[in-house]
């Protein structure tokens, strides 16, 4: 039997849309216990990153340019705006960023750092930290 144009239409739609559906993610995983954007004060602790440098000038998900002098973040979903503190448990070392972008995308880690703000607490080296980043009033 052949199918007419009218029953391929529907079949590529319903297709297209299942592809884009958006997993839950699992309870254990970070993404699960992020609070909804009501909660004043969240405190998570996991893995940092930070952009590497040809992503200097590109837009973040904010529709800013990223400016690897600056203290921004990227995090998977806390508002853009919110300002955290992020602490380096290696050495107790701090610094307040701005979130303006979305990730990082990588399995375990929770924020992806601006170069500047990876050098303030110190990650450079290393390339990825253990921290624990708070949300600030």
């Amino acid at each position: 039997m052949r199918l007419g144009t009218w029953h391929i239409v529907p079949l590529l739609l319903a297709l297209f849309t299942a592809g884009c559906a958006e997993r839950a993610p699992a309870p254990s995983s970070p993404e699960a216990r992020t609070p909804p954007a009501s909660q004043s004060r969240f405190s998570q602790q996991g893995k940092a990153s930070f952009y590497a440098r040809m992503h200097h000038g590109q837009r973040t998900a904010s529709g800013e340019l990223h400016d690897q002098n600056a203290m921004v973040a990227a995090h998977r979903s806390l508002p853009f705006g919110t300002r955290i503190r992020v602490t380096n448990l290696r050495n107790n070392k701090r610094v307040t960023v701005r979130i303006n972008d979305r990730g990082p995308f990588v399995r375990g880690r929770i924020i992806d750092l601006s170069r500047a703000a990876a050098e303030r607490i110190g990650m450079i080296d290393q390339g990825v930290a253990r921290v624990r980043i708070e949300t600030l009033e």
